[in-house]
């Protein structure tokens, strides 16, 4: 399940842990006041290994040969 940042104008920040397909919280657990779900910049996703570039695909054969071409030139 994935973490949502909300922030409430009297508590400050906080995160809940909700389903996808819950409705976004509209009021504080703590002091029932009004919340927005704020934009994560804080992400953990990272691809690791050796067969992951920066521009997501996967290394095959055909990729190898394309990207010494352009490290060449």
């Amino acid at each position: 399940m994935p973490i949502y940042e909300y922030e409430c104008d009297k508590c400050g920040a906080f995160e809940v842990m909700q389903k996808i397909s819950e409705a976004p919280l509209t009021e504080c657990e703590t002091c029932h006041g009004p919340v927005h779900r704020l934009v994560s910049h804080h992400t953990s996703f990272q691809l690791k290994g050796g067969g992951w570039y920066k521009d997501l695909y996967s290394s095959s054969s055909s990729g190898s040969s394309s990207s010494s071409s352009s490290s060449s030139s």
